[in-house]
């Protein structure tokens, strides 16, 4: 099939091998690793935001973490963080991500003890360097932590952290970019599918690509992507919010601390950053970027002050919105093909960890593509197939 465009007052044929539509973290990383698994093809990332202000990549926490419920993510955080441990080795001596090692300090209330235990074996099981601290030792550990009412917390020794995500995004854009990936600044607005098979895109601009193979890493635009070939795709747009507060009594060696409720603060220079999923009912799908009024003072900052009593005298300095590509079936990605749409691949509904685990889950797009299946980590069941069934894969560590 050929599908003509206009370009400069005269048509022109344009074709793809791989027609990846967003180019943030996971796109990105889904160009890289195509070219690491010896993929020779043309391949087209179309990314309608090219300074990345909007999307969830540049607006991220970035933090990294091993602390999952579900095996999948476990091992893609441990691809992930010894890709980010790397980078100087991948990417030159001069490349840096702002690599922060600390821990995540995953709590729990006596409610939710068994299920603490039981992840934290799972970690463990998967060589995550974690261990379960009861209260006195999380305490020990954190003298202006609250623990009365804990019944202890998952404690990450090593692998955890996080980084500076416009840093990792811009090294492997220039990476991709150097390896002949072709980005366009433009937005897919139709796909045309003939038979069963995807045989290009259509563009804002009024171009378009052949193609026989499109990756939908649109993070939270992915819904509508997905709709263009007719899928009803179970991810949706919800609002995050990150507050910037400043307390003058130090709390040191915090790292990513998350209360029972799901309130977190990790530090950020002499600055913490915080925030906490809305109750399910007040969370619905949403893309602009206002800040509700009140919000901090009605879920945040009584926890806040309740867990260490010093951010009693803390000062909100600035705040930020950043939107989830949530998975509303179970929390976790959709990857793959579909199975009424050959060559239309899904690689979203991160529900909040894309940018962690995107060096895994680009070489898992790569792998499957190239390959034709999984060699690495089995994402078998991140596919379409539990999506179709119904059968959620839950998450119970989203934050």
């Amino acid at each position: 099939m050929t599908i003509m465009s206009g370009y400069g007052g005269r048509f022109v044929t344009e074709r793809a091998d791989v027609v990846i539509v967003g180019g943030a973290a996971v796109g990105s990383a889904t160009a890289v690793f195509l070219r690491r698994e010896g993929f020779t093809g043309r391949i087209v990332v179309v990314e309608k935001d090219p300074s990345y202000q909007w999307c969830a990549t540049g607006r991220s926490v970035a933090s990294v973490r091993r602390q999952f419920s579900t095996r999948e993510n476990i091992e893609l955080s441990t691809f992930g963080w010894q890709y980010f441990s790397r980078i100087k080795q991948e990417y030159g001596h001069e490349a840096d991500i702002g690599l922060v090692e600390r821990g995540y300090a995953i709590m729990a209330s006596a409610e939710g003890a068994g299920v603490l235990r039981a992840n934290v074996a799972l970690q463990r099981s998967l060589g995550a360097d974690v261990e379960l601290l009861a209260p006195d030792a999380l305490k020990a550990r954190f003298p202006w932590l609250a623990v009365d009412d804990l019944s202890g917390a998952g404690w990450g020794h090593s692998g955890e952290g996080w980084v500076d995500p416009h840093a990792h995004l811009a090294l492997m854009r220039k990476r991709a970019i150097s390896e002949g990936v072709s980005y366009l600044a433009d937005e897919v607005v139709g796909i045309d599918v003939t038979g069963s098979a995807v045989a290009g895109v259509r563009l804002a601009s009024g171009g378009a690509i052949a193609t026989r193979t499109i990756v939908c890493a649109a993070g939270w635009h992915s819904r509508k992507v997905a709709g263009l070939v007719g899928i009803d795709l179970p991810v949706r747009p919800r609002k995050r919010y990150v507050f910037v507060i400043d307390c003058p009594t130090p709390v040191p060696g915090a790292g990513l601390m998350i209360d029972p409720s799901g309130v977190y603060f990790r530090p950020e220079g002499r600055y913490h950053i915080t925030g906490v999923a809305p109750p399910e009912d007040e969370d619905p799908d949403a893309e602009d970027f206002d800040i509700e009024d009140g919000y901090f003072e009605r879920l945040i900052w009584p926890t806040l002050a309740h867990r260490v009593p010093t951010f009693e005298t803390l000062k909100v300095v600035n705040a930020w919105c950043c939107h989830y590509d949530l998975s509303t079936l179970d929390h976790n990605a959709i990857l793959g093909g579909h199975p009424d749409v050959a060559g239309f691949l899904l690689a979203c509904g991160f529900s909040g960890h894309g940018l962690q685990h995107s060096p895994g889950i680009g070489r898992a797009m790569a792998e499957l593509i190239v390959h034709g299946g999984y060699r690495s980590i089995d994402l078998t069941r991140f596919g379409w197939a539990r999506i179709a069934a119904n059968a959620p894969l839950a998450e119970a560590n989203v934050f």
